[in-house]
């Protein structure tokens, strides 16, 4: 290539090496997602043996942590193995009588100047250590969460062959409800296979998922909780993984969790953790940076870009605006995809990743209703990630904790029980 083709635009000193940024990570996500098309990790099956404490932190959720306590109370797991404990978080409402109606040991925490769920769950952990009967990990839900009934036999399973950090699959509870809550889905459902999945399938470290995960207590006592971001789960696991812990998948481990029905909620939703992983990036890009540098360690890179998303969002958003000016109106920068590859590749790449929640409906055996939103709502619904990383990312991300208010009452009858 010559420079005088390639360096003839006013910006070519940017788009060149942002062109050649996005076309490896093009190829990388697509090998990642690609990795994900099978399942040949068995995990071994172990005798119940393992203690778990079962940690519901709740604000205002009486509509819907009866049904989850009656939900775990009939997990198939040794009764004397398990307790179930609700975190009471600043409620102005009946949680607290309401779990404890349906057999949870309740905690109530008042602290209006520490909200949240990272806060709510630390003070928790402090009396968890100092209990008489000691738990070998703890296992944490949403109150507006069902669970599988074989869920903390998976995760004993994982615990037995020395996990330390578990994350289980999130499934909705309400995808035919409305376009939103069937895009929301969507988007959990191909991650949960072709980002999680093929993570744990490539011996990389997976994510905590904010819900439906176990976290030694021997690791907790450790390093400690110390993570009140808005996205206090992704920060745990990648405070674990500084210190060489890395989080699993159990990906038959299932919880089903409520998505918001509208997509202004949906929208307020994505924002805090927008605002939390812009966070994050701040706070941990360079230590991952010269760790992954420093040990060429392929976890550590591929964790680098798992942080460094905010980043790559905003830069997509800013390529596809430049992009479309340089098609349709003036050029100002070279094109430089067709020496990179043959435009075969770039199509066949892109046919794939476009078929990938088709082929995640086919092969994890789930709701075929929502095929109806895929064509339209789905593509809307992703690039709708970009306006949210915008404003995240060139905004304060220290804000104050938001409730998503919880209305349905579904049992996991209800879910058994729905059509494919």
């Amino acid at each position: 290539m010559e420079t005088n083709i390639l360096f003839n635009m006013p910006l070519d000193i940017i788009m060149i090496p942002a062109q050649i940024i996005f076309a490896v990570m093009a190829v990388y996500f697509f090998i990642l997602g690609t990795a994900g098309l099978v399942e040949f990790r068995i995990p071994k099956r172990h005798d119940p043996k393992k203690v778990f404490a079962v940690v519901v932190p709740a604000h205002n959720e009486t509509m819907v942590v009866g049904p989850l306590i009656d939900n775990l109370k009939a997990l198939d797991y040794p009764d004397h193995l398990y307790d179930i404990f609700v975190i009471a978080d600043n409620c102005d409402d009946n949680t607290a009588e309401t779990a404890r109606n349906h057999g949870a040991t309740v905690y109530e925490r008042y602290d209006t100047a520490q909200k949240g769920k990272g806060y709510a769950l630390e003070w928790f952990f402090n009396k968890l250590f100092h209990m008489e009967k000691k738990y070998h990990a703890v296992v944490i839900f949403d109150a507006d969460n069902l669970v599988d009934p074989q869920f903390l036999k998976h995760m004993n399973n994982r615990i037995c062959d020395g996990a330390t950090l578990v994350q289980g699959y999130i499934d909705a509870k309400n995808p035919n409800d409305t376009w939103v809550t069937a895009a929301f889905a969507m988007s959990f459902w191909v991650s949960n296979r072709m980002l999680q999945l093929s993570r744990y399938n490539l011996g990389l470290s997976n994510y905590l998922g904010g819900t439906g995960m176990a976290i030694s207590t021997d690791l907790l006592k450790e390093i400690g909780w110390g993570v009140t971001s808005l996205t206090e789960d992704m920060e745990f696991s990648f405070k674990a993984l500084l210190l060489g812990h890395k989080t699993v998948l159990a990906y038959e481990a299932v919880v089903y969790d409520e998505k918001p029905l509208t997509f202004k909620q949906a929208w307020n939703q994505r924002r805090r953790w927008a605002l939390g992983h812009v966070e994050l990036f701040r706070t941990y890009c360079v230590d991952f940076l010269k760790e992954a540098w420093s040990k060429k360690d392929p976890i550590l890179f591929d964790a680098t870009i798992v942080i460094i998303q905010p980043l790559l969002v905003v830069g997509m958003g800013f390529f596809t605006i430049v992009g479309l000016l340089n098609a349709y109106v003036f050029n100002i920068f070279t094109p430089i995809f067709q020496y990179i590859w043959p435009p075969f590749v770039w199509e066949l790449v892109s046919t794939l990743q476009l078929l990938y929640p088709f082929l995640v409906i086919w092969m994890d055996n789930l709701p075929r209703k929502v095929v109806k939103w895929t064509f339209i709502h789905y593509p809307f619904f992703l690039y709708a990630w970009i306006p949210i990383v915008f404003l995240a990312f060139f905004g304060k991300t220290r804000t104050t904790w938001c409730h998503t208010l919880h209305t349905r009452n579904i049992s996991y009858a209800d879910i058994t029980s729905r059509q494919r």
